[in-house]
């Protein structure tokens, strides 16, 4: 019994992985490249940081930061949630999700900017 639901078990799994593209698991990131990828969000970081503490740049400082964050959530995404290597209807879910949330996320700012709320 407990074998054919294991059985039960690996067939779905394999139904899934086909589902989501069998080719999607052939080019695996390798532990170098996942180490480059770190070593990329480590300077990103660093550079925030840094940009941070210059005064100088008063409110011009916000767009710069909100290009290295977002620089940062897509590789993130791309490499340790594994979005670049799998079937691209995960990805159209993720970067869906991602929009409709930034999109909400601008409509609340507008709304208490604009209305006396």
């Amino acid at each position: 019994m407990a074998t054919e639901q294991m059985t039960d078990d690996q067939s779905l799994i394999a139904g899934a992985e086909g589902a989501a593209g069998a080719e999607s698991h052939s080019e695996h990131p390798t532990p170098l490249l996942y180490f480059k990828v770190a070593m990329t969000l480590v300077v990103l970081t660093i550079l925030e940081v840094v940009l941070f503490l210059i005064d100088a740049l008063s409110y011009g400082i916000i767009p710069i930061i909100a290009i290295l964050s977002i620089s940062k959530f897509v590789l993130v995404g791309m490499f340790y949630m594994h979005l670049r290597y799998d079937h691209k209807l995960f990805y159209t879910l993720f970067a869906t999700g991602l929009i409709l949330s930034v999109s909400v996320v601008f409509a609340v700012i507008g709304l208490f900017s604009w209305f006396d709320v």
